[in-house]
């Protein structure tokens, strides 16, 4: 894939200039590299972002339309805005045909989902490198590697040394010593949510004791309430008894007293 793009040469620099280059839908850059000087470029922003989203775009050789005048380039650097996700700055490398290029290209990993590991064994597929660091000429300069993984069962990898790359292409980060793994297939984590009993149910028991115990004073009150009202009743009716023997002795007294008076007074007749 073929990407062109359209530039032209910035008179005016620093951060002020910059800033109001932004505004007017513009984005300030540079290009260097070569046997010429650095130059200070300036870009449409939304034709950029729109070759921006291609893949290709970050892996492949661009063809720099400078003021009327073609070149290859390659991108080497850029600068997002954090919230609005545009271009702040562009970084762009002249080419030369001769020399090798040290680039980052991304992996295309193939049949993830009907690999055995996943769709027979229910394993998850995890990435350990997304891209790799390659070295070669610009004519052989790959868009992507790609890395399948229709054989791969759980607890199976593969490392970079199993990768198959194009012709002329060189994985500087891989050695004899160093063969990193790129991907893998593993079991799904099983997590164990612990359910932690709570005390609430204890205290409402507690509470519910102590509603009993509660009512069980209440009803120990009232029976000694009743208890207490009983023995005054019985106190009253003793009393009462006492008061009518007494008032019984006492008639009983006046009566045996007044015959005793008159048979005094027949024996003194």
């Amino acid at each position: 894939m073929k990407i062109e793009i359209n530039a032209k040469i910035r008179e005016a620099k620093g951060t002020g200039a910059s800033r109001r280059l932004r505004h007017s839908g513009k984005v300030p850059g540079i290009l260097y590299g070569g046997n010429n000087d650095s130059i200070s470029i300036e870009l449409d922003s939304k034709e950029l972002f729109m070759q921006f989203k291609h893949e290709a775009f970050h892996a492949s050789i661009l063809t720099l339309n400078l003021d009327g005048k073609k070149e290859p380039v390659l991108l080497r650097d850029f600068q997002m805005h954090p919230v609005k996700n545009n271009i702040q700055h562009i970084d762009l490398q002249r080419i030369d045909e001769n020399k090798k290029l040290h680039v980052k290209i991304p992996f295309h990993f193939l049949n993830e989902e009907i690999a055995p590991g996943v769709k027979l064994e229910g394993g998850v597929v995890g990435h350990i490198m997304i891209e790799v660091d390659i070295s070669c000429l610009p004519k052989d300069l790959p868009t992507y590697i790609e890395v399948d993984l229709i054989n791969l069962s759980i607890g199976d990898s593969i490392h970079l040394s199993e990768i198959k790359v194009p012709e002329g292409v060189e994985l500087t980060g891989l050695s004899e010593e160093n063969d990193p793994i790129i991907t893998s297939i593993s079991k799904p984590k099983v997590f164990v949510e612990e359910v932690i009993e709570t005390p609430e149910g204890e205290e409402g028991e507690e509470g519910e004791e102590g509603e009993e115990g509660e009512e069980g004073a209440e009803g120990t009150e009232g029976a000694e309430g009743a208890e207490g009202a009983e023995a005054k009743d019985g106190e009253k009716s003793a009393k009462d008894g006492e008061k009518s023997a007494k008032d019984g002795e006492d008639s009983k007294n006046k009566a045996t007293k007044k015959p005793s008076d008159g048979s005094k007074k027949e024996s003194k007749e």
